[in-house]
């Protein structure tokens, strides 16, 4: 028996060393640093502090002009699809109507001979083709129509195939599935300009890429939990919200900063930054490469 049978694991049969120099196939996986995660106050398109910062209903934090230009770009591209759509809607209602009339004139012109025409039998109803008797046939076919013959004749080979257009597929068979409203670049729901919420962000020092804080309580936010009141766009930790603001019955509720009035239904919880620590989320990144066997 061999050593690496008698190893930890069964019949496996390299190490744990061996297995993690062949980054070649299989599933490889890597830790997340803090420095590969997005911290709070940044813009989820940008990768950088938000400028003139807005909130979608998910909670996830734009720079303004990013996400109006996503946004415009995706109504645009959206506009595009459904033209294509209509324009190939079309052209299908105008094949079938086509294949329509040819099949009525046919039916119309055999009706014609067979109750309206001469009494005598045509040469094609004989037992013997006309087309036969002749000794010799004079081959009047073109190259492309003989090609055309051939395709619908051998069936099984490739030229005789159906040709396939991806865009025309994609069209075809996603065109019934194009959303009204293009989706948020993060959940991927339904997203309007107006559901947008624009919320003011402190931060620490005046340079932009400064950490962001409490409004209130002038604590930094890194991996905490955060809440902002939609009236009033003031961010602040959901734990100073839920000891220093919130009511016992949640009614009568007063923003700290501007003195207006709200509701709890106001609240909207914004997502909270990451690090490299495992409580703060996600921290490993996957990917999986398929083998030849």
């Amino acid at each position: 028996m061999t050593r690496k049978s008698k190893q930890p694991g069964g019949n496996m049969p390299l190490t744990y060393s061996e297995r993690s120099k062949l980054t070649s196939y299989g599933t490889q996986t890597a830790r997340l640093t803090t420095d590969s995660q997005l911290p709070f106050g940044d813009c989820c398109l940008q990768l950088a502090p938000a400028v003139d910062p807005v909130a979608t209903p998910s909670g996830h934090i734009y720079s303004r002009e990013a996400i109006v230009s996503y946004l415009l770009t995706i109504n645009k591209q959206l506009k595009q699809q459904r033209q294509e759509y209509e324009k190939l809607l079309a052209a299908d209602a105008q094949k079938c109507q086509s294949e329509e009339e040819v099949s009525s004139s046919l039916a119309i012109q055999e009706f014609l001979q067979k109750d309206q025409g001469p009494a005598q039998r045509s040469t094609q109803d004989h037992a013997t083709d006309f087309s036969s008797s002749l000794k010799r046939k004079i081959d009047t076919e073109s190259k492309e129509e003989g090609k055309k013959r051939l395709k619908e004749i051998c069936y099984w080979l490739s030229e005789a195939q159906p040709e396939y257009n991806e865009k025309e597929h994609q069209i075809r068979h996603g065109g019934g599935t194009i959303p009204e409203r293009p989706p948020s670049p993060m959940s991927g729901q339904p997203l309007r300009l107006k559901d947008l919420i624009p919320i003011t962000l402190m931060r620490e020092d005046t340079g932009v890429d400064s950490k962001c804080t409490c409004a209130v309580s002038k604590k930094t936010i890194t991996t905490q939990k955060v809440v902002a009141i939609k009236k009033t766009g003031v961010v602040m930790l959901k734990d100073v919200y839920e000891t220093v603001v919130k009511t016992p019955n949640g009614k009568g509720m007063i923003c700290p900063i501007t003195g207006k009035p709200f509701k709890e239904k106001d609240l909207l919880e914004l997502v909270k930054g990451k690090s490299g620590f495992a409580a703060s989320g996600k921290v490993e990144a996957s990917k999986y490469i398929p083998t030849m066997t």
